[in-house]
């Protein structure tokens, strides 16, 4: 019974964001390329809309090698730069006089129609029930791409039988980044692969930036209940709703991971983490954007939270 709960749960957001601007195929997960951790179709397609001068350089130099050569370097440059800055700068690659864009940003001014057309093109996709692992069967249930690059995953528990936590006890004991004598796996490995894991059920979310076994560290994603914790209840639905209502909405999913998302480097210019907004922070941040562009500049704010969640 438990199972056919979590399927259901699947189904509404699956179908909620297939109507609201993602792309969604029931089974297309067979499609994804688990030893690049990529969707090579949405990349593709992706480049040859935006970029066709690209996609006929690369048949010129490579022929019908030229999908693969550019997977390929893609791959090469997630593993080597991380996910977040070949998102951002694009990639190089031989032949091409410049860095091949991997999505587009919406700009603060939209006067530019070239690029609210490519911003138009990027392609978010929802893929379920994805066997990630090049070593087992293990799949994960929801994963979020952007132009066939995962960006986001998702394990989902419904309240009739589990609870939040233990999604977080799947990521933390059955979804390690490094298994024991294999090779690392390309969707979960840090900075490299999906830049966010979120555990939901009906009534919490809690997300990580960094799997790390048993020693992963989530944190609450809760909107708070009226100064307590958790979420207040929705009348029309989950309490859990506003994680791909909100924060998944296209216009919002593509200003967090383009603006918000941050990448501390130690010493040696290494990524040593990725900060991801919590939910009150990400709201808190629009509300006073939202205001000074009703109100204009020079107003005065004050955000009342509880200590430690600034």
């Amino acid at each position: 019974m438990s199972l056919h709960k979590e399927i259901s749960f699947e189904d509404e957001i699956c179908s909620y964001l297939a109507a609201h601007g993602w792309l969604y195929m029931e089974g297309d997960a067979v499609i994804y390329d688990r030893a690049r951790a990529l969707f090579p179709s949405d990349l593709i397609a992706w480049v040859q809309t935006t970029q066709p001068q690209v996609r006929e350089t690369l048949f010129k130099n490579h022929g019908t090698g030229a999908e693969a050569t550019l997977l390929d370097r893609i791959r090469k440059q997630l593993d080597d730069r991380g996910t977040l800055d070949v998102l951002r700068h694009g990639v190089e690659v031989i032949g091409l006089r410049h860095p091949i864009a991997l999505t587009q940003f919406k700009p603060a001014m939209t006067m530019n129609p070239d690029i609210m057309v490519r911003y138009g093109a990027n392609r978010l996709r929802i893929v379920r029930q994805v066997h990630y692992s090049t070593a087992s069967e293990n799949c994960i249930d929801l994963v979020l791409f952007l132009n066939g690059i995962p960006v986001a995953t998702a394990e989902l528990k419904t309240d009739f039988a589990q609870r939040v936590e233990d999604a977080i006890d799947q990521y933390r004991f059955d979804r390690h980044p490094h298994p024991k004598g294999q090779p690392a796996e390309p969707l979960l490995n840090f900075p490299s692969g999906a830049v966010v894991h979120f555990a939901v059920s009906n009534s919490e979310v809690q997300m990580t930036t960094q799997l790390a076994g048993p020693a992963t560290t989530f944190l609450p994603f809760n909107k708070g209940d009226h100064g307590a914790k958790g979420n207040p209840p929705n009348p029309r639905g989950h309490r859990t709703s506003y994680l791909w209502e909100e924060v998944w909405q296209r216009d919002s999913w593509l200003e967090i991971v383009g603006r918000y998302l941050v990448t501390p480097r130690d010493e040696k210019k290494k990524i040593k983490g990725i900060i991801f907004p919590r939910y009150h922070q990400l709201d808190a941040t629009r509300k006073m954007q939202s205001k000074v562009l009703e109100e204009g500049a020079g107003g005065k704010f004050l955000i009342q939270h509880s200590a430690g969640s600034g």
